[in-house]
Formats: C-alpha cells, structure tokens, sequence
C-alpha cells in the first residue's frame, strides 16, 4: 500500500519551494537593482517591471549577489514596496511635524510625542522611524 501511494498528492495543493527568508541586505539590494533597472528604462508602457524583466535581469542579478538564490514567487512575495511608499507619502502628506532628513536618510519628527501619537492610531507603521529607502521607492511609484 505505501508504494502505490506514493505520488498520489498531485493536485493536492502547491508545492513548497525551498525558501529563505528575505534579509535587510537581501532587500536592499533588490530595491537598488529595482532602480537601477527603471534608471536603464526597462519599465513596460504603463510604468511597471514585467514578470520577463524581473526574470531575465533583476533576479539573476539579485541572485549573484545573494547567499540563498530568489524566484519570483519569492519576489513577488517581497515586493511589497509599493505598500510601504504609500504608507510613507500618507505620513508625509497629511501630518504635521514629520519630515525627511536626507542626511541620515530617516524620518523625522518634531519630537517624540509626535511619534507616540501618530503610532498610536498607525501601530503597523513603526518600521518607518528607521527606513532609509524612502528616497529610492518614489523612483519605482512616481514614475520619477
């Protein structure tokens, strides 16, 4: 019976790939290469990267300079840019006291109370206080 069995789980689901999870080393780089790739032109007619794009010139550039090799699933299990910029251009936007320092490429706030009371109703956004890729996101979401 387990012989005959075997195999028997096609259809069952998707298989797993072999996965690692992303780095912050593993995501900047693909941010960078994102921008290097929109610098070259190789954004399609409505301003995004194609899935061939991504596959024949980001990702075996990305996987070079990677320890664990990404697909594109993995990236488009990543690519949550877009989420996070506009997230970042609402702060910028609609709330007093926040802004840009491209020195120490961080937002900043005009004092900490600032901080606690815009994370109080934006808990998810944390992350924020510390993100340095901020300048780099409106090249891919701007069509800069």
């Amino acid at each position: 019976m387990g012989d005959s069995q075997q195999g028997n789980n096609k259809g069952k689901g998707k298989e797993k790939e072999n996965y690692e999870s992303w780095t912050m080393d593993d995501t900047n780089k693909l941010l960078h290469l994102l921008v290097d790739s929109i610098n070259s032109g190789l954004r399609d007619a409505n301003g995004s990267l194609s899935k061939q794009n991504v596959e024949r010139v980001i990702l075996p550039r990305l996987n070079e300079k990677i320890k664990f090799p990404k697909t594109y699933n993995n990236y488009l299990s990543r690519n949550e840019f877009k989420k996070q910029y506009n997230k970042m251009s609402t702060l910028m936007r609609n709330n007093s006291g926040f802004g840009w320092d491209p020195i120490a490429k961080t937002f900043t706030a005009s004092s900490d109370e600032v901080w606690k009371d815009y994370l109080k109703v934006q808990y998810n956004t944390i992350a924020f206080h510390w993100d340095a890729m901020w300048p780099h996101m409106g090249m891919q979401y701007n069509n800069v």
